[in-house]
């Protein structure tokens, strides 16, 4: 799924208040949202670990909160302001799934579905009020507030879903395989008709999670655990450095953005 395809409804987008807020859809945007989900799942259980389950609930809502304020501010794209935001939700939202499960005892077989409503709610207000959910249409605060929203539920689900397929028998690499072959399902119904662009983007960034994180667990857990035994740490820097190099990127050779610019 490209920009391209998603830019169906831009007849129906209200005066433009400011430029849309959002990256052009390219294999970069896929390679570091799926990155995000990684560093966020082995950085939130690292802090876990370093400073305690509150405290570091308490320093990535902080973390949230500032780079959304930031996300706000700008009045367009900007690579690095905005794939912060992302990675702090990630951050953030893995907290949210773990808070519901270690901290409150409530199991993955029910914090899945719960927020899967979450997110349907979500979408289900969105289009609602503004008759789209097309991320190409992010151009008033309103919209950004319901597109940030869904994001940080897609997050929380993701990160629940995917402990649940690691804890059911599949492990974390068998649960990587799954989420693996389950994100080429959206954009093969996508191409054969089957779905619209606008849901099969949705679905597709809901799977990016359990994959990143499926596959970050891998590398980081040790062997009793089914994982590689890199370590928490070095995983979460190296998944870091990687985000940092795409994101250098695309905000020197501006490819994320190239599409956005001409509308």
């Amino acid at each position: 799924m490209t920009t391209e395809h998603l830019l169906d409804d831009r007849s129906r987008v209200p005066l433009r208040i400011m430029a849309n807020k959002v990256p052009e859809v390219t294999a970069y945007f896929w390679i570091i949202k799926v990155l995000t989900t990684g560093m966020g799942e082995t950085a939130s259980d690292l802090l876990a670990k370093l400073l305690g389950p509150v405290p570091a609930v308490g320093l990535g809502g902080l973390a949230l909160a500032a780079s959304l304020a930031l996300q706000f501010a700008v009045r367009r794209y900007v690579a690095w302001v905005y794939w912060t935001a992302v990675v702090m939700v990630s951050v953030f939202g893995t907290m949210a799934a773990d808070v519901l499960h270690v901290g409150l005892g409530v199991p993955y077989t029910l914090s899945t579905p719960f927020f899967l409503v979450v997110l349907a709610a979500v979408f289900a207000l969105w289009y609602a009020v503004e008759r789209t959910l097309s991320i190409h249409g992010i151009r008033t605060r309103r919209r950004e507030v319901f597109y940030w929203a869904a994001v940080l539920a897609t997050f929380a689900l993701g990160t629940a879903a995917g402990d649940l397929t690691a804890t059911v028998g599949l492990g974390y690499l068998g649960s990587a395989v799954l989420f693996a072959v389950a994100i080429c399902l959206p954009a093969v119904a996508h191409r054969g008709g089957v779905l619209s662009a606008v849901p099969a983007f949705w679905t597709a960034y809901v799977i990016t999670r359990p994959l990143g994180a499926s596959l970050a667990d891998w590398m980081a857990l040790g062997h009793s655990r089914g994982g590689l035994g890199f370590g928490l740490g070095p995983v979460t820097l190296a998944w870091t450095a990687a985000i940092a190099c795409f994101v250098g990127y695309l905000a020197v050779s501006r490819r994320d953005t190239s599409a956005l610019d001409a509308v």
